[in-house]
């Protein structure tokens, strides 16, 4: 059974953080959905993304940022 357009989520667009370490592979890359940011590693995109909520990366960022 075909399924319904509205049903298929549009592909995740993953973008790695531009504080990478060049072309090492030690990069996160962090792709945006409507409900969710998806966290993966660079170097092992066999593996899922970890997904968590806007509020629990905002705490990341934050964190991470000193604030």
């Amino acid at each position: 059974m075909p399924v319904s357009p509205r049903c298929q989520r549009p592909p995740l667009v993953f973008r790695k953080s531009s504080y990478s370490s060049g072309n090492t592979g030690n990069c996160v890359e962090v792709a945006l959905s409507d409900t969710r940011v998806h966290v993966r590693d660079s170097k092992d995109l066999d593996r899922s993304a970890f997904r968590i909520g806007p509020v629990a990366w905002a705490a990341f960022l934050s964190g991470g940022l000193g604030e």
